[in-house]
């Protein structure tokens, strides 16, 4: 099962967490189950959850526990009956050529892990599921900004219809239960993550980690140009791994309710501006050219995050340029050590 990639755990100061989750709410009382609790967002938010004074963290490795498999989610639950919430992290995960090389096993190994996880929550009486899903699962054209009412209006990007559509029954899942059994299931959907601690492999990697290996490849051969697919044209929107993991958090302590939320930094940029960055960060000096043969991926991405920001006071605070150099200082500390690709 791929939902933990393998990199090392990162060491990163935290920000100054006392002003962001909530003094009104007893984290002490609670023991909150993380699947993919050892994979790269994973790491960030049990940190958090730890530093906020969290009764117990159980991080969940797919090394303990294959999700897709009943049996060992009934273990996990009879292993931790005193839990309280869990946060579903854990995914089959990649990049667009992941996607369209695996589209089969990203719609099953997601469908079912989620279909089993958050059943299984509810009769072993866990009283919070938190469901983390993709903006992925948007419709290929979405108005931009994304607001989360436009969530059905379309059918998915292609390459990554498999894989957005399963995360994307989670939340079907959560509002059956909800409506129901009266089960509190909750929905998050995430922008593309980055930062200290991100999948490097080249087979499964997104698109800021894939660029800045290939850069730094690049810079230590002497080459004079790396090849990025598509023509750059495409926009996303990227969001710090503590600023997710802090997102989440407010969720958990002060969300209840059946509507997506929308985690995002509020910023739209090109692919070919984003590369340009990079480059200028890494200190790469060479041409950046472009396959044109290769996909381009949905055309534009940038999340509306006003709802995060009125229902549980979530607001990114990492300057973009500044969470790249901490990516890029970590990429090449743990180059260095030997521990990434």
């Amino acid at each position: 099962m791929a939902g933990e990639p393998a990199f090392p755990e990162y060491d990163c100061p935290l920000k100054e967490i006392a002003m962001t989750t909530s003094s009104d709410f007893d984290w002490a009382s609670q023991r909150v189950i993380v699947t993919g609790g050892a994979g790269f967002l994973g790491q960030h938010l049990c940190k958090h959850l730890n530093a906020l004074g969290c009764g117990a963290v159980y991080p969940i490795r797919s090394t303990d526990y294959d999700l897709r498999e009943k049996s060992n989610v009934e273990r996990m639950y009879a292993d931790h009956p005193e839990a309280t919430m869990v946060v579903h992290l854990a995914a089959t995960v990649g990049g667009i050529g992941a996607n369209r090389e695996h589209p089969g096993t990203f719609f099953y190994d997601n469908l079912i892990m989620g279909v089993l996880l958050m059943e299984h929550a509810r009769r072993a009486g866990v009283p919070k599921f938190v469901g983390i899903g993709t903006i992925c699962s948007y419709p290929k054209y979405t108005p931009v900004p994304f607001h989360e009412d436009d969530l059905w209006n379309g059918y998915p990007e292609e390459t990554n219809a498999p894989y957005g559509l399963a995360k994307k029954m989670l939340l079907v899942q959560g509002q059956a239960y909800r409506k129901e059994f009266g089960y509190n299931a909750i929905h998050l959907l995430p922008v593309n993550l980055y930062g200290p601690g991100d999948n490097f492999d080249p087979a499964t990697s997104h698109v800021i980690p894939a660029i800045i290996k290939k850069l730094v490849d690049a810079q230590e051969a002497g080459e004079d140009h790396i090849v990025l697919w598509g023509d750059g044209s495409p926009t996303r929107e990227f969001l710090f791994v503590e600023d997710a993991a802090e997102g989440i958090a407010l969720a958990m302590a002060h969300y209840n309710e059946p509507e997506p939320v929308n985690l995002g930094a509020g910023f739209e940029i090109s692919i070919k501006d984003l590369a340009e960055l990079i480059a200028e960060l890494v200190g790469f000096e060479g041409n950046l050219r472009w396959d044109t043969t290769r996909p381009n991926g949905q055309p534009r991405r940038m999340l509306d995050t006003s709802r995060a920001k009125e229902k549980f006071g979530f607001q990114a605070k990492t300057d973009f340029r500044t969470g790249l150099k901490r990516t890029i200082e970590w990429y090449r500390q743990a180059r260095a050590q030997g521990l990434v690709p």
